[in-house]
């Protein structure tokens, strides 16, 4: 007898209940086991979860900021360009067209929508291919990188699997948001963490980057836009497919309508308007303070090693001392200044290579030597590490490109070599102020294009500072005894000494390359810079004492101990020396130069505050006296500065300054003091064989001093800064004599120890304690 055969149609309406709950109950059952599997990632096979800490605490990268001391964003550090707003702060356009685009149902679900879900399978049917994740399940995936390396797991890697796993822990995902954040909260973070494209993450940048507005005020058509992004950013962008972005745009627009969101008549009127794009897509190369804000990076960089913090995604708040109108200011300056020199420089070496050695002869195989350090060469030699005909083949082959100009970026046709030597030919400069009482940085400017020329000239560089570099030379003799009224011959000195093992004779000139033998007094010799004064003032306290006040004041560069060091022979920064000018400024004191007030985390917490460093250099009295000696730069017959009096910034305020000029006019400089400002400058080439041939055109009073002259006009024109004009604070007591007699001058003693008895007092207006140095 054989076994009957069972068919559907013989099962009872009970067998068939019965059946399809048992089968029911199979699959909850092993959906619950599978659930349970993926939540506690058994055996490592199912990748991690989420736990209720990350989802109280989600972490996604945020774009770290930095602003200035009056509150403006100076730019940002970013791998993800991100920075969060509330839900108060976005437009309701945006709102209604992600609702209706992405999720309709969004108010009536708790995280998935079941009927979604299912008229999937109806809409795949009719050829119309459809999303069923809802806001709430897309948060989840871009919030929690679902679909990552790190949620994997062994079963990840199994095609097939991989998608099941990742839409079952963002279903799970979902529920558990739904749970822990309301709606609106879930918008908010929605609209914060989506990609819009162009490196435009969250609704805030995307508003700036592609309407150069804020989100909060987003149009219907606008809003429609960036929803539209949504669904694909390359295949949607505006920039890349503007034909599909409108298209995009408009299925939007036409979604809004059904749900009674706009009018017919709006609606009509928006599909016909053009995208209104004004696209800019942040980066480090525009805005202001480029060249601090990249000095800057690496000083955050070693601070998050030390603290465990993520420049690049714990959206930190960096709060700079950097004012960003003193910084406009000295960046409106600077390109009035260079602009004008650089054609000053053309003009000059017209027909001609600025590329000389001492004897003005052009250096040979300049460019050939300058070729081989760049990164293009050295690619070149990677790729035909034996053919050297083809690099140079290459390296003189002309390529589109985009180069420097004062009249605007251009776009030409160069050949390497020819960049090379079209770069070779602009002068460069560095331009830094600080609040002398505070040490707080007020500007920094660190070269004249951050998109071309990277170096920072400002800290990064170091170049001799000639003359500018004297006043330590007679700090050492004010601190030593001497006073501003000393007389010293202006005759020649020749120094006999050793160097690396050699013995060596130096005779200082003057820059007129003239002796007049008159007798100067130290304040004057210092306006008028003559060198052969600066080199007997240091013989007379010894080359140890200069290097020692000169490091006391804030020099912190390695200084050459020989006596060329009286004009500046070893090499230093802008930094350092507009640091130690502030120490005459500031009664004697040294405050470290810094830029960096305050960090905090991205919910406003303190992290850290920065306290700058103080110590007392040199004594209130010869700071005052030095004071007083750089005044002389403007106020002395002769004085080096004298060509601020171009500028109006002497009314009811006190203006001292010292210029720097070093051989072949390599450098120029100008230091300059005021009683609210302190600001150094340098202006050169970037090699040193590169500059004018004569100090009509290559001095420091000439290359360097007219941009502190502009500079400080526009400043003090503000009326918005508190920049405080007046006059230097002179100390209760005064022991130093600053009121030079005015007799017929005679000749003086190079030394102390010539002075006859009674002498002292003319000489150094002070009585002479030779039992003890004057400090």
């Amino acid at each position: 007898m054989g076994i009957k055969k069972l068919r559907w149609e013989d099962l009872s309406p009970e067998r068939w209940v019965k059946g399809i709950w048992i089968m029911a109950a199979a699959v909850a059952y092993h959906a619950i086991v599978f659930s349970l599997l993926i939540e506690v990632n058994f055996l490592g096979y199912f990748g991690k979860m989420p736990d209720w800490g990350d989802l109280e605490n989600p972490k996604h990268e945020l774009a770290s900021e930095v602003y200035s001391a009056d509150g403006v964003l100076l730019g940002k550090y970013y791998r993800e360009n991100r920075s969060p707003v509330k839900f108060g702060e976005i437009s309701p356009n945006v709102l209604n067209a992600l609702i209706v685009t992405e999720d309709t149902r969004f108010y009536d679900h708790s995280g998935i929508d079941f009927k979604g879900f299912f008229a999937i399978f109806y809409y795949l049917i009719k050829g119309d291919q459809r999303g069923s994740s809802t806001i709430t399940q897309q948060l989840a995936k871009n919030l929690y990188k679902t679909r990552g390396d790190s949620f994997k797991g062994w079963l990840g890697y199994i095609p097939g699997v991989s998608t099941l796993l990742a839409k079952t822990k963002e279903w799970k995902l979902a529920i558990k948001l739904e749970r822990a954040y309301t709606k609106n909260e879930i918008l908010t973070l929605y609209l914060n963490t989506v990609d819009f494209g162009s490196n435009s993450f969250g609704i805030k940048v995307a508003s700036k980057t592609f309407f150069a507005g804020s989100q909060d005020s987003l149009t219907v058509p606008q809003a429609a836009l960036l929803v539209g992004i949504l669904r694909a950013p390359t295949l949607y962008s505006p920039i890349l497919n503007p034909k599909n972005a409108i298209n995009r745009r408009n299925v939007v627009l036409d979604l809004m309508l059904e749900n009674g969101m706009i009018s017919q008549v709006d609606h009509d009127s928006y599909i016909q308007k053009p995208l209104g794009l004004k696209y800019s897509v942040e980066n480090h190369t525009q805005g202001i303070a480029t060249y601090f804000r990249g000095v800057l990076s690496q000083f955050l960089l070693t601070w998050c090693k030390k603290t465990g913090r993520d420049l690049y995604g714990d959206g930190l708040k960096i709060y700079t001392t950097i004012d960003s109108r003193i910084q406009t200011h000295a960046e409106e300056a600077m390109e009035q200044h260079m602009k004008t020199i650089q054609k000053r420089f053309f003009k000059h070496w017209e027909g001609h290579n600025p590329w000389r050695y001492e004897n003005k002869e052009e250096i040979p195989n300049f460019l050939h030597d300058a070729a081989l350090k760049t990164d293009r060469y050295k690619k070149l030699a990677e790729q035909y590490p034996k053919n050297k005909d083809s690099i140079w083949y290459f390296m003189n082959k002309p390529v589109a490109m985009k180069v420097f100009s004062w009249d605007g970026e251009k776009d030409t046709l160069l050949s390497p070599m020819d960049s090379i030597s079209y770069y070779k030919h602009f002068l460069h400069t560095g331009f830094m102020t600080m609040d002398p009482y505070t040490g707080e940085i007020k500007s920094w400017v660190g070269g004249i294009n951050y998109k071309h020329f990277k170096y920072d000239h400002v800290k990064q560089s170091v170049r001799q500072p000639g003359s500018a570099f004297k006043p330590f030379v007679y700090t050492a003799a004010l601190a030593n005894g001497y006073s501003p009224c000393f007389l010293v011959q202006d005759s020649p000195i020749t120094f006999e000494y050793e160097e690396n093992g050699k013995q060596m004779v130096w005779t200082p000139k003057n820059a007129d390359r003239v002796y007049t033998y008159d007798s100067l007094t130290l304040r004057r010799a210092m306006a008028k810079s003559i060198n052969t004064i600066a080199a007997k003032v240091m013989n007379m306290v010894g080359i140890g004492e200069v290097a020692k006040y000169a490091h006391r004041c804030g020099i912190e560069s390695p200084l050459n101990e020989i006596p060329s060091l009286c004009l500046g022979s070893s090499d230093v920064s802008v930094f350092e020396m507009t640091g130690s000018y502030c120490t005459f400024v500031n009664k004697g004191i040294w405050i470290e130069p810094h830029y960096v007030a305050r960090i905090e985390d991205h919910n406003g917490n303190v992290i850290q505050e920065f306290i700058p460093k103080t110590r007392d250099a040199i004594s209130e009295e010869v700071a005052y006296a030095m004071v007083h000696m750089l005044r002389g730069g403007t106020e002395e017959g002769g004085g080096t500065s004298q060509a601020l009096f171009q500028y109006n910034v002497f009314r009811g305020n006190e203006v001292g300054g010292k210029t720097g000029t070093t051989s072949n006019y390599s450098d120029g400089w100008f230091m300059c003091i005021t009683k609210g400002l302190v600001g150094g400058m340098w202006v050169g080439g970037d090699d040193r064989s590169i500059h004018f041939r004569t100090s009509q055109t290559g001095e420091g009073s000439k290359t360097a001093l007219p941009m502190f002259g502009i500079f400080l006009e526009k400043v003090y024109q503000d009326t918005a800064l508190s920049v405080e004009r007046g006059y230097f604070r002179k100390p209760k007591k005064m022991t130093i004599n600053l009121n030079c007699p005015r007799r017929p001058e005679k000749e003086i003693p190079d030394s102390l120890e010539d002075l006859e008895m009674g002498d002292e007092e003319d000489f150094l207006g002070v009585p002479l304690d030779t039992s003890a140095a004057v400090e």
